[in-house]
């Protein structure tokens, strides 16, 4: 049922004036675009055919209805600018290095990096990889996009305000640019590679396997032959870094995932007997979001849901046929490749016993208020090189498979997202390219299935698990067939569910077409296996429940050690009592949990690695080996390992330990909440407040509108609704995008999109639904006319140009 007093909360808008500077560029739409400024709910866009409409409701979502798919995609590229010109605006610049025509000197660096990793081939090969018609709708939707630019350029009351904060115009765009662009997709395995090589450079195969566990098991690390690790050198990701992480608040996080959940129910686990898509991927949590909703409607297609502000069409939700979700299935997608480098030519390097010369390309970085930057850029056969080590003879570059044709991140779905039912939607993943996904699906004809998707490079004679010599030993040899990896259709158990944990099947040859070695811990699945598999009256509601579910395993797991605990003073006894009678639910008004938060982060696990070291490294270098399993700006571990050293068979945790380390919690969470257990809750300490680019951007002071919250939060990085936290306990990922579909009955599906779907300050949905998401609620997603119609708030018709008028020579 559609809830008709679901609240619509209202942002006080920001008013200022907006001008700004700008630069030239190149107009695809050509020619001004009109407005009703009175109503500003009526425009005449060229390269239109026919009217579009776009009924917006209560919550922000727009429904928009084209009478073709040209039509349709080009309003779908103009709407997208009229709710996210800004971040819009701000996508294409750092995609394609040119933060420094607007932002200054102080991005050249980030501007360079992001270069080396554009799609640089054949822009046709590029297009065909994707379907007949991408490039079409890619044209479309950037059409769309300039039209608004071009209607903010003729008019600056329509700028959204950053653009006068920070003194610019946008960009007009090409659609290439939609293609070329890489560095904002989920990338896997480098850091892990990387990281794994330093532990092993400095600490070996114990602490590795104290650091991270890798599945299937057991699996047995060997160095490549011929690979130095002492030649990496610590900074070897810091330009792939620069060009993968945006270099404003949240980021790192945005890069740095912490999983996504989805599931299906079949018909026969639901109250209803119709199938239910349930899907929750978890970035950063960011503003402005970095998902859209929208409801795209055509002859031929008629599908809601969200995708990237930046990209055509909708890569997570349904058409009236088919539900369609996705979570990271890390397939390993890159290697970093060690080359020794001539010693009278550091730019050649050694490949098949010669040496070969490193490509050069150069380019020109526009500087606001200073001279052009000549940056050189240079390429091995492999990919782009990211560091040279001339002391060492060395220099280090990255192979990805997402830079190659038809591999832009997310940009597959325009194939799948039109599907007319499982047969068809499988089909189309055949071309998906990048990231891998664990794709689910839920027909209206009762079907329900998993399909990981995604091209897994074939490695002859290595595992991806560490770099590699650059010398020609260690060479991909393709792709695996998409057939190749399992799939699961109408599964006998009655549901499925991925929560990025490893899940290849019993018997999958992972030794022979390796996935990976690096996958999620299992936890987060382990919770949805246990609540799925329980019931066979699942409803909507009950998904939405668990999606944001809260119950931590691993508290559950480690509460029984303190059975037999006695506390040396009052309080500390209070709080072992405490623990005793929580049910290991993360709360956000439970005492009980922020103790076991504070105890089990900060001083159980760094004691429990403390001892698993005692048996692996010398006494001098324990310190160092715990700060790479705990590094102090990162602080997680892997549960795999951390719950076994607490819990397994050979643990090595005594009592004094527990009570020692549950002791100095208790003076830990004194000092941040005063000394009284009843006082304390876990939402005190964890919240979730975000904050915009311009933080960043701009060095004068704060607009009112630079930060939404804070808002107490419940659960951890360990929960099914997934909040990791930094030091200072401010949430950094999560699901602030959630979609449940009631597949069949389309108008009782609900969604999330925190915190709201408009990336304008000005707007009532620029922060609306930070409120309702921060207490896991959820609103209607819309489908059927009758029922958007219902809950219109604003209608706004796109037209063609009106024919231009002549008069003849007698007036008439």
């Amino acid at each position: 049922m559609i809830d008709e007093t679901a609240p619509v909360l209202h942002h006080a808008a920001h008013i200022g004036s907006r001008s700004g500077a700008g630069s030239r560029a190149y107009a695809a739409t050509g020619g001004d675009v009109p407005v009703n400024s009175q109503a500003a709910n009526d425009f005449e866009i060229p390269g239109l055919a026919g009217p579009v409409e776009i009924l917006v409701d209560r919550w922000g979502v727009p429904h928009l209805y084209a009478g073709s798919q040209d039509d349709l995609f080009l309003a779908q590229g103009f709407n997208a600018a009229r709710d996210r010109l800004f971040q819009l605006d701000l996508w294409r610049r750092r995609g394609l290095g040119l933060l420094s025509e607007v932002f200054g000197k102080r991005y050249v660096e980030h501007d360079r990096a992001a270069r080396l990793f554009l799609y640089r081939g054949d822009m046709a090969e590029e297009w065909s990889a994707y379907g007949e018609d991408t490039e079409q709708i890619t044209t479309a939707f950037v059409n769309g996009i300039n039209a608004y630019v071009s209607l903010c350029r003729r008019d600056p009351s329509q700028l959204p305000p950053e653009f006068a904060t920070l003194g610019y115009e946008p960009a007009f765009w090409e659609p290439s640019d939609v293609a070329r662009i890489r560095s904002h997709g989920l990338q896997y395995n480098l850091h892990d590679e990387v990281a794994r090589a330093f532990t092993l450079r400095d600490h070996g195969t114990g602490v590795e396997d104290l650091r991270r566990r890798r599945e299937p098991a057991p699996h047995h690390l060997t160095v490549p032959e011929g690979l130095d690790l002492s030649v990496i050198p610590d900074d070897v990701l810091r330009v792939y870094d620069l060009a993968t992480v945006p270099p404003w608040p949240d980021a790192a996080a945005l890069q740095g995932i912490d999983g996504s959940n989805n599931w299906v129910l079949a018909p026969s686990r639901t109250v209803t007997g119709r199938p239910i898509l349930a899907n929750d991927p978890h970035r950063a949590v960011t503003l402005p979001a970095l998902r859209y909703i929208a409801h795209l409607t055509a002859p031929g297609i008629d599908v809601i849901g969200a995708g990237e502000p930046a990209l055509p069409g909708l890569s997570i939700g349904h058409n009236g046929n088919i539900a369609f979700g996705f979570t990271i299935f890390p397939i390993d997608q890159e290697d970093l490749y060690v080359y020794e480098t001539d010693p009278d030519n550091p730019r050649a390097y050694r490949y098949d016993g010669r040496w070969e010369a490193m490509t050069r390309v150069t380019e020109t970085i526009p500087v606001k208020d200073g001279e052009p930057v000549e940056a050189e850029l240079w390429f091995t056969r492999h990919g782009p090189v990211i560091h040279e080590h001339p002391t060492r003879d060395a220099a280090f570059a990255v192979r990805a498979a997402w830079l190659g044709p038809g591999m832009a991140p997310y940009l597959g779905s325009t194939g799948y997202m039109r599907a007319e039912g499982p047969d068809a939607f499988l089909a189309a993943l055949r071309r998906w390219g990048a990231p891998g996904e664990n794709q689910v699906y839920a027909a209206a004809d009762g079907t329900v299935g998993w399909r990981p998707a995604g091209r897994v490079p074939v490695r002859p004679n290595w595992d991806g698990t560490l770099p590699v010599p650059g010398d020609g030993r260690y060479e991909w040899d393709g792709f695996l067939d998409a057939d190749a990896l399992p799939a699961e259709r109408d599964p006998d158990q009655g549901w499925f569910a991925t929560a990025n944990q490893m899940n290849l099947p019993p018997g999958y040859p992972n030794d022979r077409d390796t996935v990976t070695y690096d996958w999620y811990a299992p936890t987060r699945h382990h919770r949805i296996a246990e609540e799925l598999d329980a019931r066979t009256d699942w409803t909507v509601e009950d998904c939405v429940r668990l999606q944001t579910d809260t119950v931590s395993l691993p508290a559950r797991r480690i509460l029984p050690l303190l059975a037999d605990l006695a506390g040396d003073d009052g309080l500390t006894a209070r709080a072992i009592g405490l623990l005793r009678h929580w049910d290991a639910d993360v709360t956000a008004d439970s005492p009980a949990a922020a103790l076991f938060e504070i105890w089990y982060r900060r001083h159980l696990r760094p004691a429990v690695f403390g001892k698993a070291l005692q048996q692996v490294v010398p006494d001098a270098e324990r310190a160092a080996a715990l700060a790479r399993i705990l590094p102090a700006d990162d602080p997680t571990s892997d549960p795999r390992v951390d719950l076994d050293l607490l819990t397994g068979a050979e643990t090595t945790l005594d009592p004094g330990t527990l009570l020692t380390t549950l002791t100095a919690a208790v003076a830990d969470l004194s000092a941040l909440l005063g000394p009284d257990p009843a006082a304390w809750t876990w939402g005190a300490l964890h919240r979730a407040r975000v904050f915009h680019p311009v933080t960043a951007l701009h060095d004068g002071p704060q607009p009112p509108w630079a930060s939404v919250g804070p808002a107490p939060r419940g659960g951890s990085g360990d929960t099914v609704g997934v909040a990791p936290y930094g030091p200072d306990f401010r949430q950094t990922t999560g699901a602030t995008f959630r979609l449940v579909v009631d597949v069949g009955s389309w108008d009782d599906s609900v969604a999330m999109n925190s915190p709201g779907q408009s990336g304008n300050p000005d707007s009532e949905h620029y922060s609306d639904l930070f409120a309702t998401w921060a207490a896991d609620g959820s609103f209607p997603l819309l489908y059927t006319r009758g029922q958007v119609e219902k809950h219109t708030t604003r209608t706004i018709t796109l037209r063609p140009p009106a024919p231009a008028t002549t008069q003849d020579p007698n007036g008439r």
